[in-house]
């Protein structure tokens, strides 16, 4: 039997911790309603602790990317493990809205840091010559979106059947074979960025953030977090309301998933000969068409699966292909705080998508003005990409 490359070793093993890791977090959407049923709280209780939790996962990122770049993604990885862990343990039995804050909100925000896109991508990149990373982040990245695909069923399904807590407890355990792939993540540094030195860590940010390419591509991902925070947490009661399913909120994930998997891969190849920033420009684009197609149909089961689709399309390729552009532009040794600054503001889009959503629901009793914001911020995005230029900056160690 032909033994793997050590590059594709770390693109399965990397691929499996973010399915797991991503797949984990995806759940909060669909527990939202259960746990604000049984504590008597208002809508936006918990949308503050999903809230919380994108925003200390893009505060952390940049921790743990340096974490990562200066002792080791390994190490990065398993802290993160670890934060998780008590995060959605402090979850399933946290009775009040500051316990809450704190697991779902705070200590996931941290684990999701440590063993997401962000680390995980990091080191694909660093196992992968520049010409086949695009398409390696997007392999990675389309593995990993099977978490979102298989998660969200099997907790709407346990917690239809069983309760939140059940499933929440169920979705703990499943985090725990990353500790088996951890190890396994070990790359070799690719000749072309040997010669990238080790640079200072406010000579490298003064340096990054004076390239027009890296704030555009800042303001651009803060789209992406936006669209994904609204979605992922208020899609599935969305969806329950207007269609009475349960059963079919949950699944939205699951469909968006799916697609995920097979836009994620595609994207990420079609980065490969297609400069990166046009590819963007243009997922952004469809992005507003296509919320602007479900706003234009009554919703029904059937077009809440076509939305869906295609929404998860062009759900999460712009990870990999933004990251890829981080790479290209300041080098792989340099990815894991620069790209950490970029998602950063990712989740900052997050914070915003996820609580605007529950307090524009509670004030007006719809989520109109959340579609339209987010068909505005689609728009500007696929703009705010055109100008980015793929080529590498090299920024003086000293």
């Amino acid at each position: 039997m032909k033994r793997l490359s050590p590059a594709a070793v770390v693109i399965a093993a990397g691929g499996l911790v973010i399915a797991l890791s991503f797949g984990a977090r995806s759940i909060f959407g669909i527990v939202l309603d259960p746990i604000s049923a049984e504590y008597g709280w208002p809508r936006e209780v918990f949308s503050i602790s999903i809230a919380l939790q994108n925003l200390v996962w893009g505060l952390a990122q940049p921790v743990f990317g340096r974490i990562a770049d200066r002792f080791g993604d390994r190490r990065a990885l398993m802290i993160g493990l670890v934060l998780y862990l008590a995060g959605m343990l402090l979850s399933a039995f946290g009775t009040t809205p500051l316990a809450q804050h704190l697991g779902a909100g705070v200590l996931v925000g941290f684990g999701v840091a440590g063993t997401g896109f962000g680390i995980v991508l990091s080191l694909v990149g660093r196992a992968t010559p520049e010409a086949g990373r695009s398409r390696a982040m997007g392999t990675a990245a389309a593995i990993g979106s099977g978490g979102q695909m298989l998660m969200p069923l099997l907790a709407g399904s346990l917690t239809e059947a069983f309760g939140w807590q059940t499933a929440m407890l169920a979705i703990t355990g499943l985090l725990l074979p990353m500790l088996l792939c951890i190890p396994l993540l070990k790359p070799a540094a690719q000749p072309e960025d040997a010669d990238d030195p080790e640079i200072p860590l406010g000579r490298l940010l003064r340096g990054a953030f004076a390239q027009s390419s890296y704030l555009l591509l800042t303001m651009g991902f803060f789209v992406c977090g936006f669209h994904v925070g609204f979605l992922a947490a208020h899609l599935p009661p969305y969806v329950a309301e207007v269609c009475g399913s349960v059963t079919l909120g949950a699944a939205t994930l699951s469909i968006i998933g799916a697609a995920n998997v097979a836009g994620t891969y595609l994207f990420g190849r079609l980065g490969a000969v297609v400069p990166k920033p046009f590819v963007l420009s243009g997922i952004y684009a469809m992005r507003a068409v296509v919320i602007l197609g479900f706003l234009a149909v009554t919703p029904t089961p059937l077009t809440v699966i076509v939305f869906s689709l295609a929404m998860g399309l062009f759900w999460l390729p712009t990870v990999p292909l933004t990251s890829a552009l981080v790479a290209t532009i300041f080098g792989a040794r340099n990815m894991g705080m620069l790209y950490g600054f970029v998602f950063l503001s990712h989740q900052v889009g997050s914070f915003l998508g996820v609580w605007m959503g529950g307090r524009i629901y509670d004030a007006t009793g719809n989520y109109d003005w959340m579609w339209w914001i987010s068909i505005a911020l689609a728009v500007f995005s696929a703009l705010v990409h055109l100008p980015v230029r793929e080529a590498r900056v090299r920024i003086a160690a000293a």
